[in-house]
């Protein structure tokens, strides 16, 4: 028996590819490598192809004899889903919807989705909770929304259990040094941060000083990678287990300034890391911190990395062995 892992050879993916090894999982990784890296993935059989081929699709069931599925792959960024919105529904939403076709015709009845917390939009409160009010402000977030409740009516219609997994910023890397974070482009602070101190960058931009915050810019909930790769393989034990599907929000537990991570990135790196100041970016909320007491109590997730020099060190650990990321 296998799992599937789709976007396997993408960041947060990849990480929980090499957690489910450590546990000794048969997996089976889906990529097209669109924003994916070969390297990056460290065991199981990778197939190379996209959701939305059916005769891919058709060899990754057939070949192997799939028990669950986690859900990864997916177009992420929210500037360019706004510019490009069709994009994200064809590769996001139809993807997943013939994903789900495939499952249904081959039976296999269980999937963990990587969703996100941008499903929710402005919050409503903070932290913010399962239960609180879905909004998504951009059509990154609107897809994801749209990809859970899709699999909703397939767990009415075709008994497909799901547990969809909301969260905000993905951060660190693998304690190995092995894997890491490489994307293109960059978007994400941490490792942007880290460029900077590594002199590829000139400068960090920080977009906004007057939030009413404690320093004046936003606050943001960072999660370390491996213990979002540990949420997720509690999560396909809990639905192999009989659980019934549900929504969990997976949180650090605490907020950490813009400001904040790059003073606790001085003291990881040593480096100085300039910093340019500039206007507030439209829609970005002062605070945005998610509540996971729910999964905390009904998974038994506990994050242990969840101090910012923690992650921004294993971080650093990956940038300075590997400064052109899987290029190297």
């Amino acid at each position: 028996m296998a799992i599937l892992v789709t976007g396997g050879a993408g960041y947060i993916g990849s990480h929980t590819v090499m957690a489910l090894q450590e546990r000794g999982e048969e997996i089976v990784v889906l990529d097209n490598l669109q924003q994916g890296h070969k390297q990056a993935v460290v065991a199981g059989k990778l197939y190379e192809g996209d959701l939305r081929d059916a005769a891919v699709l058709d060899r990754v069931f057939s070949e192997n004899k799939i028990d669950a599925i986690i859900h990864f792959a997916a177009n992420s960024l929210v500037g360019e889903s706004m510019k490009i919105p069709g994009k994200y529904y064809h590769n996001n939403v139809y993807g997943t919807l013939c994903l789900l076709e495939k499952m249904n015709e081959y039976g296999v009845k269980k999937i963990v989705f990587s969703s996100t917390a941008a499903t929710y939009g402005e919050p409503e409160n903070v932290p913010i909770d399962e239960y609180d009010r879905t909004l998504p402000t951009n059509a990154y977030g609107d897809t994801k929304l749209a990809m859970e409740k899709m699999i909703g009516w397939f767990d009415t219609a075709h008994d497909i259990k799901s547990i969809s997994l909301r969260y905000f910023n993905a951060a660190g890397a693998h304690a190995s040094g092995k894997i890491g974070e490489d994307h293109r482009p960059e978007t994400h602070l941490v490792p942007i941060v880290l460029e900077a101190a590594l002199g590829k960058r000139p400068h960090v931009s920080v977009f906004g000083t007057d939030y009413p915050t404690e320093d004046g810019t936003c606050i943001r909930d960072y999660i370390h990678v491996s213990d979002l790769a540990d949420a997720h393989i509690l999560a396909v034990d809990a639905l192999l287990g009989g659980a019934a599907s549900a929504v969990y929000n997976l949180g650090n537990g605490q907020g950490f300034s813009v400001k904040e991570v790059i003073e606790t990135a001085r003291r990881v790196t040593g480096k100085e890391i300039p910093v340019v100041y500039e206007e507030r970016r439209a829609g970005d909320p002062a605070v945005l911190v998610a509540s996971s007491a729910r999964a905390r109590q009904e998974l038994g997730w506990n994050p242990s990395r969840n101090k910012m020099e923690d992650i921004i060190a294993s971080a650093w650990q990956w940038h300075q062995s590997r400064p052109n990321g899987y290029d190297n």
